[in-house]
C-alpha cells in the first residue's frame, strides 16, 4: 500500500489537529477503512499532527486488512489484542520495522480508545542476578571442606566448590561430572560436561589443585558423590555440611555459578567493552553472538584464566 503524503497544515493547537483528522480522506484505502481510522484517531486525541498522521495510517491499514476478513470495523473488534497481533504478523507487504511501528501505534490506540481490552501492563518484579561470593568467602567454604570428618566428604565438598566456582556448573551438569572427566589438556585444566549441553569447560587456575585431588579420589565415580547423575538432591548434604561458618552466607550452587561468571567477565573485560559500546541489554550481546563462532579449547583456556 502506497502511503499518500499528508496535506501541509499551518501550526496550530488541538482544534487544528481535530480538523485535520476530520478531513483525512486518503485515496489509497477504502472509505470504510478511512472512517474507522478517523474515529479511533479522534478518540485518541493525539497531541501533534505528526502523531495524528501516524495513528490514522496505522488504523487505516488495520481496517484494510481486517474488514475483507469479515471483521466489523468498530474499535471493540479491530483493536482487540488478538486482531492487532494477527495483523502485525500476517499483513502482506510490510517490512519488519514497519510491522513493529504499526503494532506499537495500534497498541497505543487500543489503550486510549478501548482500555478495557488493553489494560496497562502491570509492573512485575524482575529477579536480579545473585551476588557472587567474595574470594574470602570461597576460601571459607574450602576451609570448611577441609574440616569434614572423612576423606570422602572432604573430597566431595571440595569438588562441589571447585566445579561451581571454578567452572560454573550447576544442576545435572554438576552432579554428572566424574573424576575421569577432569583432565589436563590444551595448556590448562578442562572438565568435559556430558549433560544436555555437552561442552568442555576450562577451570579457573586457583581451583586446579583441589579439583585434581577430588577427581583423582573419585576416579570413574561421580565427583560430588552418589551412584547416578539423574538422582536429585545429591549436593544437598554437601551444601548443608558447608554451612555454619562464622560470617559465611548460605552456600548455593547458583551463587557459585554467578561467582564463576563474574570472574570470567572480569578476565574478558566485559564491563569495559559494554561501557565503551554503550550496551546495557544482554539481548544485544546474544544477537551479536549469532554471527560468531566460539574459540577453540586452547584459546578458551587462555581467555578464561585456566592456564597452568
Amino acid at each position: 500500500m502506497t502511503r499518500q503524503p499528508s496535506p501541509a497544515l499551518p501550526p496550530g493547537g488541538t482544534g487544528l489537529i481535530a480538523g485535520y483528522i476530520a478531513r483525512w480522506r486518503p485515496s489509497s484505502v477504502s472509505s470504510e477503512a478511512a472512517c474507522f481510522a478517523r474515529q479511533v484517531a479522534a478518540a485518541a486525541a493525539p497531541a501533534t499532527r505528526a502523531r495524528a498522521n501516524a495513528l490514522l495510517w496505522a488504523a487505516a491499514r488495520l481496517a484494510a486488512f481486517s474488514v475483507p476478513l469479515g471483521l466489523e470495523p468498530v474499535p471493540e473488534v479491530l483493536l482487540h489484542p488478538s486482531v492487532i497481533e494477527r495483523f502485525a504478523a500476517s499483513a502482506p507487504g510490510l517490512s519488519g520495522s514497519a510491522r513493529r511501528t504499526l503494532r506499537t501505534n495500534l497498541r497505543f490506540l487500543a489503550r486510549r480508545v478501548v482500555p478495557a481490552l488493553a489494560p496497562a501492563d502491570a509492573a512485575l518484579p524482575r529477579e536480579r542476578a545473585k551476588a557472587p561470593y567474595s574470594p574470602a568467602e570461597i576460601d571459607g567454604y574450602l576451609a570448611l571442606a577441609d574440616a569434614q570428618a572423612t576423606p570422602t566428604r572432604r573430597m566431595r565438598a571440595a569438588g562441589l566448590v571447585c566445579l561451581g566456582a571454578g567452572a560454573g556448573l550447576t544442576g545435572a551438569d554438576l552432579r554428572g561430572v566424574r573424576g575421569t572427566d577432569v583432565a589436563r589438556r590444551s595448556g590448562g585444566l578442562i572438565v568435559d560436561v556430558r549433560g544436555a549441553r555437552p561442552r568442555a569447560v576450562p577451570i579457573l587456575a586457583r581451583y586446579h589443585q583441589r579439583l585434581l585431588a577430588a577427581a583423582a579420589f573419585a576416579g570413574p565415580g561421580l565427583v560430588t558423590g552418589g551412584t547416578s547423575a539423574v538422582r536429585k538432591n545429591i549436593t544437598t548434604p554437601l551444601t548443608r555440611s558447608l554451612a555454619g561458618g562464622a560470617g559465611l552466607p548460605r552456600l548455593e550452587a547458583s551463587r557459585l555459578r554467578v561467582t564463576w561468571l563474574s570472574d570470567c567477565a572480569r578476565l574478558l573485560g566485559l564491563a569495559t567493552f559494554m561501557h565503551a559500546a554503550g550496551i546495557t541489554c544482554s539481548q544485544r550481546l546474544g544477537d551479536l553472538l549469532t554471527a560468531l563462532e566460539p574459540a577453540g579449547e586452547a584459546e578458551a583456556v587462555a581467555l578464561l584464566g585456566a592456564g597452568r
